[in-house]
């Protein structure tokens, strides 16, 4: 039951139902209690809460405001700017189409060739931040070694950062070196204090991490002391989820994608329908688990539930900004997996043509379709899509394959 203090507190969240469902989860005496041992104070404030509520929901800018104006009124506190980070970053990876699990859940992404044009103005954001809060925190740690509040967030920074230029830039020695430091920086938040869980996911991702490399950079790596454990790593991740108050959610996002990248389907579907029954206007959430029954092999109850998202966004306000290019690839990668081609070759234009479609993901659909009016016989329209997916000027990752089929006809071998 709630108590008059609880209810004080959160009396301005009770605006919408999802704010409710945030009161219900996080409002009690005793989880106050408990988590001011282990975390920063400010995380625990409505104002954090409230401002998680539209990250979740992909309401990027009514987050961006309201982490903002935290920041104005904590400007000392490293959390406040890491909020910021944290979302301009996933508005970016969201905005390029790099927030599809698809692309990382098998290791071809580390060879692409995509380019990824983020704005200057949003790189030299991102990078200054990322700067700020680890000098912020540098001077926290002089003051204090046993400071556990600054270590983490120093580590949390470092894996946002590292985060980012791997998804962004494919710089992965850099993105490695800042995980490492990630890393260690949560070491030292559990060495101060062992309750401290959110520390727990960055040295989880790094143990699953690790361990999922090729044997040689895995020996390689171990001369430097820096050893990987997958079930150790997924352990971690799940003492986070289950006790962690800054990140539990972003665990169990990298949970789900740990385990589907290990082929476990089942155990990865099971927790990304949590996330997506918690937050049901979470496009990606939504997405995932449609993607996760493509991938356990049920393909007609893949075709249904992205079929049921499409459905879903279609109704007004249901979703914020949702990019469609990335539903309707994943429905004609399961319609071809089911041999249904000609309706493959029309979701694969729709993703083309959706208005905010990345030109990487909108070259891939071009490309795909192309494949399926080879194989309808329909030559004349594949090479149409080939041209497309070739032509000169910007993403080029395609070009190719498309070059190829050009000379060619697709013939599904």
């Amino acid at each position: 039951m709630l108590t008059k203090t609880c209810v004080s507190r959160i009396a301005p969240l009770l605006r919408s139902t999802a704010l409710l469902l945030l009161a219900a989860l996080f409002c009690t005496e005793a989880l106050y209690a408990q988590a001011n041992l282990h975390t920063d104070p400010l995380n625990l404030t409505p104002e954090v809460r409230e401002a998680h509520v539209y990250f979740y929901n992909l309401d990027y800018e009514g987050a961006l405001s309201r982490f903002e104006a935290i920041q104005r009124a904590n400007p000392q506190n490293p959390m406040a700017s890491n909020y910021i980070l944290m979302t301009l970053i996933f508005r970016e990876l969201y905005h390029q189409d790099l927030l599809d699990t698809t692309y990382y859940a098998h290791d071809s992404f580390l060879s692409s060739k995509r380019d990824v044009p983020v704005p200057q103005a949003t790189r030299d954001r991102i990078e200054q931040l990322t700067n700020s809060v680890v000098s912020m925190c540098d001077n926290l740690v002089k003051q204090n070694p046993s400071n556990a509040n600054a270590y983490f967030a120093r580590g949390y920074a470092r894996g946002m950062h590292a985060a980012f230029i791997t998804l962004a830039d494919h710089s992965f020695v850099g993105a490695a070196r800042q995980g490492l430091s990630s890393r260690q920086d949560s070491e030292e938040v559990l060495r101060i204090d062992p309750g401290y869980a959110d520390a727990k996911m960055a040295m989880g991702i790094q143990q699953f991490a690790v361990a999922s490399l090729p044997r040689i950079l895995r020996i390689m790596i171990g001369i430097t002391g820096v050893t990987g454990n997958k079930e150790k790593g997924l352990d971690l991740l799940r003492q986070c989820a289950a006790q962690g108050i800054v990140n539990p959610v972003e665990c169990r996002t990298a949970l789900s994608l740990f385990l589907r990248h290990d082929g476990r389907y089942p155990e990865a579907l099971a927790v990304q329908r949590g996330l997506a029954e918690q937050y049901p206007h979470d496009y990606l959430f939504r997405l995932e688990e449609a993607n996760l029954t493509k991938d356990k092999g049920d393909g007609p109850g893949a075709i249904a539930t992205y079929k049921r998202l499409l459905d879903d966004a279609r109704k007004p306000g249901y979703f914020i900004d949702p990019r469609l290019q990335m539903t309707y690839f994943g429905l004609a990668d399961t319609q071809r997996g089911q041999n249904m081609i000609a309706d493959a070759a029309q979701d694969y234009l729709h993703a083309a043509e959706q208005p905010k479609c990345s030109e990487w993901l909108k070259r891939r659909a071009q490309l795909n379709a192309g494949e399926m009016f080879d194989l309808l016989h329909q030559r004349d329209k594949a090479v149409e899509l080939y041209n497309m997916a070739s032509a000169g000027g910007g993403d080029q990752s395609q070009a190719d394959a498309a070059k190829k089929y050009l000379k060619t006809p697709y013939t599904g071998t």
